[in-house]
């Protein structure tokens, strides 16, 4: 795929094929912490990924023993030594920082295609916060979650502390916060973290894998509606969901995806659906 947000990374691994993206951390020996460079390339990505007629669905995984260690020291020294203004002006700063590093992982929930997280090994801190705002999430039997900032004396401020009630009991998810501790890949399935426990790396990316292509066989005009659906009743009641849903459904109930696929079904044959529109309008 030749894009060019794709080339020269040094964070991620990328590669499409069947309509499915494979995003892969690539800094094994670092445990693949979130350096500068995960931190603007992970955004790049995803929006030239979203914009691109040839991807439908996204899996994001990782390489070596580990997920992700979280965010690199590096970075958190830089942010400590950049504010030198007058306090007001460095807690505003500070504040937009934050903002912008939290778009980093809206991204992947703004995406209009879902986002497949797959774990191996330990996600700390911002790999908690990463996978939060994907779809959905698998792991390996080896895999544990740490809400890793409170045991750091900091505020988790990415989102896990807003989306990861949404996912779990509240009760755990608080106690998972407050305490810093593991929780290994068995509560996570129990808790409903994660969708499916696998012995290891290879067989939980084989599966992932199937469900991706499973997805990205579908309308992507529907399957890309239900994520909205589903992101906007997280958020609202459900009058207010509902009146939404009707209206999404009043401009796109209409369209050739539910003509091609009766008539694929009729004819015993696959559906070959149109992709979504690439936005190429210069404003």
């Amino acid at each position: 795929m030749n894009l060019p947000e794709l080339q020269n990374l040094q964070a991620f691994e990328v590669s499409v094929e069947n309509y499915v993206a494979h995003l892969q951390l690539k800094r094994p020996d670092e445990f693949n912490s979130m350096n500068s460079a995960f931190w603007t390339e992970l955004p790049s990505i995803v929006r030239a990924l979203d914009n691109s007629t040839e991807v439908r669905v996204i899996v994001l995984s990782s390489t070596g023993k580990h997920f992700t260690a979280g965010m690199d020291l590096g970075v958190f020294a830089n942010i400590g030594g950049r504010f030198e203004a007058e306090e007001a002006r460095r807690a505003e700063a500070l504040r937009r920082l934050v903002l912008e590093l939290q778009d980093s992982f809206n991204v992947l929930e703004q995406a209009r295609m879902p986002v497949l997280s797959a774990v191996q090994g330990g996600c700390i801190g911002g790999g908690v916060d990463m996978i939060c705002a994907s779809d959905s999430r698998y792991c390996t039997e080896d895999s544990f979650f740490v809400v890793k900032e409170t045991q750091l004396g900091i505020v988790a401020d990415l989102g896990t502390l807003q989306r990861l009630p949404k996912l779990i009991p509240e009760g755990l998810a608080r106690e998972l916060a407050y305490t810093s501790r593991k929780m290994l890949a068995q509560e996570a399935l129990a808790a409903g973290f994660v969708n499916a426990v696998y012995p290891d790396q290879a067989s939980m990316l084989d599966a992932v894998m199937a469900i991706a292509r499973t997805i990205a066989a579908n309308s992507p005009l529907t399957v890309s509606g239900t994520k909205t659906m589903f992101n906007y009743s997280r958020d609202h009641g459900v009058s207010d969901s509902l009146n939404y849903m009707a209206t999404w459904q009043a401009g796109m109930f209409r369209t050739a995806d539910l003509q091609e696929a009766m008539t694929a079904a009729g004819e015993k044959r696959e559906a070959k659906f149109l992709p979504l529109e690439k936005l190429d309008i210069d404003i």
